[in-house]
């Protein structure tokens, strides 16, 4: 199985992933469509993502453009770029998957599912953050500026 994902920078949520037995396109802008569909982001959202040919292929360069969002990548041999997005998955592996044995893809799926949305948003503290969970960030942040 494999997974894309699309987190916000600020709060470190995952806000769009989708998995599927492929690591391609569609599976890309699967998750980039999930990820519209949950935020609904204003024109001119820079989306930034590595070099992989996914990323870089014209069907996802012309849906961002669609989107009118400015896409951005990494420079090649720059893995800082990523950083957040590479923690993310370094930490699903190291909190779930390496320690699961799945009997089917729907399973797995289903797993992984339930992390993020029952965990890994909602509980899951981050250092990079105030150590709370990505969705306390954003609910933090949007009080803070609604009382501005």
């Amino acid at each position: 199985v494999y997974l894309a994902a699309i987190l916000d920078l600020c709060s470190r949520r995952v806000v769009g992933w989708a998995a599927g037995t492929t690591n391609d396109r569609k599976l890309a802008l699967t998750a980039l469509s999930n990820a519209w569909s949950a935020r609904r982001p204003a024109p001119g959202l820079l989306h930034h993502s590595d070099r992989g040919s996914t990323y870089a292929s014209a069907d996802y360069r012309a849906e961002l453009k669609r989107r009118r969002a400015r896409a951005s990548m990494s420079r090649k041999g720059d893995c800082w770029d990523n950083a957040v997005a590479e923690s993310f998955f370094a930490t699903i592996k190291g909190e779930l998957i390496d320690h699961e044995r799945y009997i089917t893809r729907e399973a797995a799926i289903a797993s992984i599912a339930d992390y993020i949305d029952n965990f890994y948003n909602p509980h899951r503290i981050h250092s990079s953050i105030g150590c709370v969970s990505p969705i306390e960030f954003e609910l933090r942040l949007q009080s803070s500026r609604l009382a501005a």
